[in-house]
């Protein structure tokens, strides 16, 4: 039985027009161009602390991949506070961490979207060590394998600097993308985690700026910026 929840669906999946939905599209055609050299198949989406935005540009960035053709994985790598389930409107029952444990199959645990091309693989049953179970050689071995049946894996993960997951998790990812929220970041706390990724040699594709306001009156919009590390 599907877990529901009172909040929207991705806004790339509810209004393909709006003006969010069209920076997200600005976000993946960024991402292209800043891999043209380098085959960039697995994307780890992450923030400096919670209710920046990380998974709704999670969501939003697979399902406005998958329109553009892509076989794409959305993976719920938070199993601290799931939400990309939530998002959805899907069950949590199996995901990754039954998956890992084989208490079901990727069959069983990946759930096809209602955008064409788009799984989601949930989080599954909150674990007692979610660092130990993403610095698994399992999962590891796991992510590799999706690298060959899909074109592109996105992998949402914690804030860095609440839990280490995401700092872990980056060694099975090709770049990352970092989400800010403009209304409530604080600028030092973004700098120490943009230095704890840096202290990794995480490869940041860019900065998602959300809640960021163009002019008095206008909606909040997501504006991406390029970054130059490699």
């Amino acid at each position: 039985m599907s877990i529901r929840n009172r909040g929207r669906k991705p806004i790339a999946q509810t209004n393909t027009r709006s003006p969010i939905t069209e920076s997200y599209r600005n976000v993946r055609t960024n991402i292209q161009f800043a891999s043209v050299a380098d085959t960039t198949k697995v994307i780890l989406i992450t923030s400096t602390v919670p209710s920046e935005g990380k998974t709704s540009t999670s969501s939003n960035l697979a399902i406005v991949s998958a329109q553009a053709g892509k076989r794409v994985l959305l993976i719920d790598a938070d199993m601290r506070k799931p939400q990309i389930h939530q998002a959805f409107q899907i069950s949590n029952l199996a995901g990754l961490t039954s998956l890992l444990i084989k208490e079901h199959t990727f069959a069983e645990a990946v759930i096809e979207s209602e955008t064409p091309g788009l799984f989601i693989l949930p989080s599954g049953p909150i674990p007692p060590n979610p660092s130990e179970i993403l610095s698994s050689q399992l999962f590891s071995d796991f992510i590799e394998q999706c690298q060959t049946e899909f074109d592109l894996v996105i992998i949402d993960t914690p804030p860095v600097l609440t839990v280490t997951d995401a700092l872990v998790a980056n060694r099975v990812a090709d770049g990352v993308l970092f989400v800010i929220d403009s209304q409530r970041t604080n600028r030092v706390h973004v700098k120490k985690a943009v230095h704890a990724l840096q202290q990794i040699d995480a490869r940041i594709l860019g900065v998602v700026l959300n809640r960021m306001k163009r002019s008095k009156g206008d909606l909040y919009y997501y504006q991406y910026y390029a970054s130059n590390a490699n």
